[in-house]
């Protein structure tokens, strides 16, 4: 059974909560079209479902009594943290209340000794590491968006750095959540592990706003490396490429970043990001730790790519050119729109089991070939997780619907092979419809009595994940 699915607001519901918001936090509520707009979903080719309300608190309490009044109104609520995610989360389909946590953006505390730190939702992640910079420790989780750390929360985000550091799953300890009653909840503490309860704090990690907006978050903090090797290293096809990764990964060698890029995306990065790569599939690779370690990991990674048919194994022994590497990775979106200027990206992302890799991206490959699109890959392949973004020109019917079939397929294809419909983008309203066949329809139906159970009325981001 599905929760209920709420009315849209009538005009005067709107009016009286916009009043009543307005008198509590005044200029910090906004009403304009393009204000809304720009609370909603930009950045694919699901359409703009803008919220009636923007409202920016700056603490827990404001959060809270924002609940509140919405609830009392029967108005849903849309978190916001920087916008940049990727499968309609933002969208507002029942009309209500965006609650843009971008001005909560203090780092409450550090324990350096305890390697962990209590942050408030917007503050980004280059934010956060840009003030944790003089205590010699850093976050590690990086997608490719300097997106906000209560964003990252609530779709499981992970990045470059998840093969060695884990995902944001593996990085929260803690969490400070305001339920759909308005009450303020404490999910477990700074303690490395505990046997007390149920695991609350992953309950609300990747419950992309159905569940609470999160109003504080304790993470894991990671000590700067003593060294850091890169660099890159060709290869003759994809499959060639990820099946050095699989022997790197199944060799136990400690990879801290293992990226792919097929030679669509190489050529796409040279032309925005102003380098000279090989245009053939490319993996970017790094090696945290002491300076005799990396020289040996990077060694017998060398040894490795060989067997595969590397080749161009180029070191990057300058930070400053280690971070020119990886700010060409995290742009690959804007890059691969230059390969074809006018065409809307669609980006989408599959995982598969590591051992599955080579295999799902050659026939992912194929298919991109035989579906006639121009559809550049960019994969943290050290663990099974890949993007795929067709280019596509919206206005040609034919062109949008081989590409909406392919991208159906790519789905089914990671699903067949024992993975995941998205590996971090989240399931928003752009995935809903595979969870069954992904989870089944027993453990959708669990998750449908626990998003009941928290959030009885269906207010909290309704239309998203188990609508």
């Amino acid at each position: 059974m599905n929760a209920p699915t709420p009315l849209r607001p009538s005009p005067a519901t709107i009016e009286a909560l916009t009043g009543e918001l307005t008198k509590r936090y005044g200029n910090r509520v906004v009403t304009s079209l393009a204000v809304r707009q720009q609370h909603a979903h930009t950045t694919t080719w699901l359409a703009n479902q803008p919220p009636d309300i923007v409202v920016l608190p700056t603490t827990t309490e404001e959060v809270s009594e924002i609940v509140r009044l919405a609830a009392a109104h029967r108005v849903p609520l849309i978190p916001f943290g920087t916008g940049s995610s990727l499968e309609g989360h933002l969208n507002a389909p029942f009309g209500g209340v965006s609650v843009d946590t971008s001005l909560m953006k203090r780092l409450v505390a550090v324990h350096s000794e305890d390697l962990d730190c209590v942050v408030e939702p917007g503050i980004t992640r280059k934010e956060l590491n840009e003030q944790l910079r003089d205590t010699g420790l850093f976050f590690p989780i990086d997608p490719g968006a300097d997106a906000s750390i209560g964003g990252m929360v609530s779709t499981r985000a992970s990045g470059t750095n998840a093969v060695r550091y884990g995902t944001m799953r593996d990085n929260v300890l803690a969490l400070t959540v305001v339920t759909a009653s308005g009450e303020i909840v404490r999910t477990g503490s700074r303690a490395r592990k505990s046997s007390a309860g149920y695991d609350l704090t992953r309950l609300f990690v990747g419950s992309e706003g159905t569940l609470g907006i999160i109003t504080e978050v304790t993470l894991k903090l990671h000590g700067i490396p003593e060294a850091i090797s890169g660099g890159t290293c060709s290869f003759p096809s994809v499959k060639d490429a990820c099946d050095a990764v699989i022997a790197t990964i199944q060799s136990a060698l400690p990879v801290a970043r293992i990226e792919l890029l097929d030679e669509v995306q190489v050529r796409g990065v040279n032309v925005y990001s102003k380098l000279a790569l090989p245009e053939t599939p490319l993996l970017l690779f790094e090696f945290h730790g002491t300076d005799a370690g990396v020289r040996e990991q990077a060694e017998r990674f060398g040894e490795i790519a060989a067997e595969f048919g590397g080749s161009g194994f180029a070191f990057a022994t300058q930070a400053e050119e280690r971070s020119r590497l990886w700010q060409a990775r995290h742009d690959v979106y804007w890059a691969s729109l230059g390969l074809r200027p006018g065409a809307k990206g669609v980006a989408s992302d599959v995982c598969v089991p590591i051992s599955r890799l080579a295999e799902c991206l050659a026939e992912t490959k194929r298919d991109i070939e035989e579906s006639g699109l121009i559809a550049p890959i960019a994969g943290h392949v050290g663990d099974g997780n890949f993007h795929v973004m067709p280019l596509v020109m919206l206005d040609d019917p034919d062109e949008v619907s081989r590409a909406e079939d392919f991208m159906h397929r790519l789905v089914e294809r990671a699903i067949a092979m024992e993975g995941t419909c998205t590996g971090e983008h989240g399931v928003g309203q752009g995935k809903m419809k595979y969870l069954a066949a992904e989870h089944g329809d027993a453990a959708l139906d669990l998750m449908r009595t626990l998003k009941r159970a928290v959030d009885p009325m269906n207010l909290m981001n309704p239309g998203k994940i188990v609508a």
